[in-house]
């Protein structure tokens, strides 16, 4: 007994040891990706923003307090983006909602991959009655356009932050539990697996220490590009009044706040709009160099 246990703490010592060379050599390849580094650049930039927005920009003051006397005035000096039609500066209500933009769209798309990565990996490494079972509803789920299935647990929970974020998590759990399954299905019987069988490795330890940890890859490049589509979402959901609710700053409901005053107050939606457009650009060149990287037949 004693002599299986040193084997398996070798082995995962050995393990461990070749997943870190396997990282840093995932980051050397990302690092010769320019555009991989310029959306890792934005992004950090806006993590930044968000994580000290509160000394950046006062919440109470200028971002949530209505100052009519001001109200749709242009760029300048004193509001960087100008101000709304409440007189809130934009530039503000930007960083602050840059906050909340990212923690949905973190938050949601980490849900999924937990509920959706523990059924598909469930579903791959068991197999038959299991896995076609859970596949099938993952299926029903699939049929359903995301962004409607999201609507329609808003309307039924009621719009704000938590009900949002489960929403739009659910609403991916089935991509997820694809990927996962798949990834399962081509390693559940390689050597490792089947030696961690023979040393009387219960299914949950294999599955949690040895399966899981080899689908990563796929994982995490579609969980970057998830995080995209969350925020999205949660603008859409925001625009149409289902999302995170006025007053609080969020990109979304800035939008439609401010699309009456296109033709006179151009700046009230412009920056909102670019600040997603360049979100989502920075995560998309990121989950691109990621899949690059991950992928073992393009070495550089």
């Amino acid at each position: 007994m004693a002599d299986l246990i040193k084997e398996e703490m070798i082995e995962e010592m050995i393990v461990a040891k070749k997943k870190r060379s396997q990282w840093r050599e995932v980051w050397r390849r990302l690092k010769k990706n320019k555009m991989a580094l310029l959306g890792l650049a934005i992004l950090s930039v806006l993590i930044i923003l968000a994580i000290f927005a509160d000394v950046i920009a006062n919440y109470d003051r200028i971002a949530i307090k209505q100052n009519l006397p001001i109200r749709l005035n242009a760029p300048t000096m004193a509001h960087f983006f100008g101000t709304d039609e409440f007189g809130r500066d934009i530039f503000a209500r930007i960083v602050h909602g840059a906050r909340v933009s990212l923690k949905v769209g973190l938050i949601s798309v980490s849900l999924s991959i937990i509920w959706g990565g523990t059924l598909g990996s469930i579903a791959g490494y068991y197999g038959g009655r299991l896995d076609n079972t859970i596949m099938r509803i993952m299926d029903i789920f699939l049929a359903i356009p995301s962004i409607l299935l999201a609507i329609a647990i808003v309307s039924a929970l009621g719009p704000n932050m938590i009900n949002l974020m489960v929403a739009i998590s659910i609403s991916s759990v089935p991509r997820y539990a694809r990927i996962v399954r798949a990834s399962v299905l081509t390693i559940r019987d390689q050597e490792f697996v089947e030696a961690a069988r023979a040393i009387g490795a219960s299914n949950a330890r294999i599955i949690y220490r040895h399966i899981i940890p080899n689908v990563l890859a796929p994982v995490i490049v579609q969980g970057t590009l998830g995080v995209a589509s969350a925020i999205l979402s949660t603008a859409g959901l925001s625009f149409i009044g289902l999302g995170i609710q006025p007053p609080a700053p969020e990109w979304g409901n800035m939008l439609s706040g401010g699309r009456q005053y296109l033709r006179t107050a151009w700046w009230v939606t412009t920056f909102p709009g670019v600040t997603i457009m360049i979100t989502i650009f920075a995560l998309n060149l990121l989950g691109d160099g990621l899949r690059d990287a991950l992928d073992p037949r393009l070495k550089q």
